[in-house]
C-alpha cells in the first residue's frame, strides 16, 4: 500500500501525543503490541482515525501505513469517519433481537432520521447496530460509549438520545458515568479516568449476571429435578415448585434424554440419521 496522502499533526499536537505514544510504548515488550492502544490514543484526538493518526502510529511504531490500515479497518471499535459525541450501538444480535433490539433499532432510525452508521445533523449522536456485548441477561441493550443501558424499549431509548441531545444528564444502568466519545478512547487507550468517583462507580456484575454462581453456590432455592423418561417421579426437593394443593407438578421429559426411535408426529417413520438413498 503507498504512503497514505496525510500531513502530520501540528507541532503542539504532535508534541503531546507523542509523550502519551512512549508511556503507551513503554508497557510492552514489544512495540507492535502498542498498536491497539495507539489507535485508540489518536482517536481521541480527532474522534475517528484519521489517515494522519495512521501515519504518527505507523512512525511510532517503525511501521508501515498499511500494516497499521489493516488492523485499524478491522475493529469496528475504530471510526473511520467523524461520529458524534455519543456512539450509540443497539445489541441486534439473537436474544436481543428477539427481546425488542431490532424494533429498538427501527425506532431510533425513524426518530433520528439517520441509518446504520450515520450520525445526526447536530453531532451529538452516531447510531449502529452491533453484535453481542455480552449482556444477554439484560436483553435488549443499549450501549453508550460502552457503557451500558439495559432492558430498553423503543420507548426509553428514545428518551435517552433525545437526552443525550439536549445535553441532559444521563446515568447507565451499571458501570461509570458517561463521557463523550473522544474521553472514552483515551480511557481504552489505557489512560486512567481522572473524573471524581468514576473508578469506584464501575462495579463489578449486576444481580441477573451472578444468578447462576448463586444456584450453584445454594444461595437460591434449588432447581426442580427432571427425572430419565420412563424412571417415574422425581422426589419433591426444598425450594420444588408445586401445585395448589401442595403437590409438585407432574414431571415432564428432559430435552437431553436419549432420541425417540421415531418422531411422534410420524411414528411409522424413524426420525434418525437418514441412511443411504434417503432410507
Amino acid at each position: 500500500m503507498p504512503q497514505l496522502p496525510a500531513p502530520d499533526y501540528p507541532a503542539e499536537v504532535r508534541a503531546r501525543l507523542e509523550a502519551d505514544a512512549r508511556e503507551i510504548i513503554a508497557r510492552y515488550p514489544g512495540s507492535r503490541s502498542a498498536l491497539l492502544p495507539l489507535l485508540h490514543l489518536v482517536q481521541s484526538e480527532e474522534g475517528h482515525v484519521t489517515p494522519t493518526g495512521m501515519r504518527f502510529c505507523a512512525e511510532m511504531l517503525d511501521l508501515t501505513t498499511a500494516e497499521v490500515n489493516a488492523v485499524a479497518t478491522f475493529y469496528t471499535m475504530y471510526r473511520r469517519k467523524p461520529s458524534g459525541d455519543y456512539q450509540v450501538g443497539v445489541c441486534t444480535n439473537t436474544l436481543c433481537a428477539v427481546m425488542g433490539g431490532d424494533a429498538i433499532f427501527e425506532t431510533l432510525q425513524e426518530h433520528l432520521g439517520v441509518g446504520n452508521n450515520e450520525t445526526t445533523e447536530d453531532g451529538k449522536v452516531t447510531l449502529e447496530h452491533i453484535e453481542c456485548n455480552a449482556a444477554c441477561d439484560y436483553a435488549p441493550v443499549v450501549m453508550v460509549n460502552w457503557e451500558f443501558f439495559d432492558n430498553q424499549t423503543p420507548e426509553s431509548a428514545k428518551r435517552l438520545v433525545d437526552d443525550l441531545r439536549a445535553g441532559r444528564e444521563v446515568r447507565p444502568t451499571r458501570g461509570a458515568p458517561l463521557c463523550t466519545f473522544k474521553e472514552t478512547a483515551r480511557i481504552l487507550a489505557g489512560f486512567p479516568d481522572e473524573r471524581p468517583g468514576a473508578v469506584e462507580a464501575s462495579g463489578g456484575a449486576g444481580p441477573a449476571s451472578l444468578a447462576g454462581l448463586k444456584l450453584a453456590k445454594g444461595e437460591v432455592p434449588g432447581a426442580r429435578v427432571v427425572p430419565q423418561r420412563g424412571g417415574g417421579e422425581a422426589p419433591a426437593s426444598a425450594g420444588q415448585p408445586t401445585t395448589a394443593t401442595g403437590e409438585a407438578p407432574e414431571p415432564h421429559p428432559s430435552s437431553h434424554d436419549a432420541p425417540r426411535k421415531t418422531a411422534a408426529s410420524d411414528p411409522d417413520n424413524p426420525a434418525g440419521p437418514v441412511t443411504k438413498e434417503g432410507k
